[in-house]
């Protein structure tokens, strides 16, 4: 990776680039998964960067369904294995949940570098989507290939940074989905039970914390806060935050650089 001072304003930005970059050159990141990381960077700027109250609401309904699921699964793709690698196992263990590699860009040789990534970090995690055997209906690509033992049987997904058709083709199996989306507007933002709008850099070390504090919940606790969440609502309350966020920038002056926090 290029060494880039952390006296640089967009030390984290770039950072975070540079791992997507680091991921191609390793075989684990998709050309158009550059694509993806900077239009979600994007959406990341209106939102100034951080975790606005929608998503932290939306990761305790998510954590609440996952710690209440029976066969709960985390997709893994050549973006979350370049951009959070140890940050994904660390869930989902809080969680108990199985890791499960999809790709849209499958090859034998990026499900390979993925799961050597991911073993960097925890060399005896299990890994499902190696050899996947069974096919999710209506999906002729890659990502239609699933583990009979990870995402055919799991009744919750996370599928973050995910492409929408999917998601529409796991909630017609009948899967709670989960999925974590810098863009409020994406086909899997508005296909899924409950929306992150947020960076997974930020969302998942909070999932991980609010995991831990939320294991001894009671089963009432945890169906409480689930029945609580409204999707609907929260990517609403998303896009009215970046509205004024955008207002309120827009009437300071976008050129006055002092005033901006991203």
């Amino acid at each position: 990776m290029v060494e880039i001072p952390k006296s640089h304003p967009r030390y984290w930005s770039l950072y975070y680039r540079e791992k997507i970059i680091n991921g191609m050159e390793k075989g684990i990141t998709a050309k158009a998964g550059l694509i993806a990381h900077g239009r979600g960077e994007a959406f990341d700027y209106i939102l100034g960067e951080r975790t606005i109250k929608p998503a932290e609401s939306a990761m305790k309904a998510a954590v609440a369904k996952l710690l209440l699921a029976k066969h709960p699964v985390i997709s893994v793709n050549g973006n979350v294995a370049a951009l959070v690698p140890k940050e994904t196992i660390e869930l989902a263990k809080a969680l108990g949940a199985k890791l499960e590699i999809n790709l849209f860009y499958r090859t034998e040789e990026r499900v390979k570098a993925i799961a050597e990534e991911l073993r960097k970090h925890d060399p005896d995690i299990e890994l499902l989507g190696i050899n996947p055997t069974m096919r999710i209906p209506g999906l002729e690509h890659e990502r239609g290939k699933v583990d009979e033992n990870g995402i055919w049987k799991a009744d919750v997904v996370v599928v973050p940074l995910e492409d929408g058709d999917r998601t529409e083709a796991l909630v017609s199996m009948g899967k709670f989905v989960i999925t974590i989306d810098l863009n409020p507007l994406s086909r899997s933002a508005r296909m899924a039970h409950i929306t992150i709008v947020d960076n997974i850099v930020r969302a998942y070390p909070r999932m991980t914390k609010l995991a831990r504090e939320m294991n001894d919940y009671t089963e009432e606790d945890l169906l409480r806060i689930i029945g609580e969440y409204d999707n609907e609502k929260t990517l609403s309350d998303v896009l009215v935050y970046m509205r004024n966020r955008l207002t309120k920038l827009a009437g300071e002056g976008v050129w006055r650089r002092k005033e901006l926090d991203c």
